[in-house]
């Protein structure tokens, strides 16, 4: 049983480590690409209007570059702030379906009913109502006001 686990482990590992692996290879035969364009961009307007323009020309290249890895990265960041907030409400809700389903509450919640008796129950069950209704708007407020970040 353990031997399967580990074989488990070290095949993950190993795949992990190829991949992670060919991934660096493609960065870093992507980012001598970026180079060799930059160059050959670099010598053809320097041939055609002189230095200065071909540093401009340059650093426009890059400046763009730069504007779409903020543009994607701030989108990234943006989509993940939304997927947070989703299953932060989906937790929230399965936490209070869960307990509804749980079979031990519901059998003390039917003792406590047949001991206290349904006229005596229901005005104490309006009240914790209420409060129950209370205490979620205030906990829905102070969660609101503390998940805006403050960039």
């Amino acid at each position: 049983m353990f031997q399967r686990i580990i074989d488990g482990i070290s095949a993950s590992t190993g795949t992990t480590l190829r991949l992670t692996s060919l991934a660096a290879g493609a960065a870093f035969a992507l980012f001598i690409t970026t180079c060799f364009l930059c160059a050959a961009a670099f010598i053809s307007v320097l041939e055609q209007y002189g230095p200065v323009q071909a540093c401009l020309v340059g650093a426009g290249i890059f400046f763009l570059l730069t504007l779409a890895a903020a543009t994607t990265y701030w989108g990234y960041k943006r989509q993940l702030r939304k997927e947070a907030q989703l299953a932060a409400e989906r937790a929230a809700k399965s936490t209070a379906s869960s307990m509804l389903a749980d079979p031990m509450l519901l059998a003390t919640a039917l003792q406590i009913v047949r001991a206290v008796g349904v006229k005596r129950l229901l005005p104490i069950l309006a009240i914790g109502g209420v409060a129950l209704g209370i205490m979620a708007s205030r906990a829905g407020a102070s969660d609101e006001a503390s998940a805006e970040p403050a960039e």
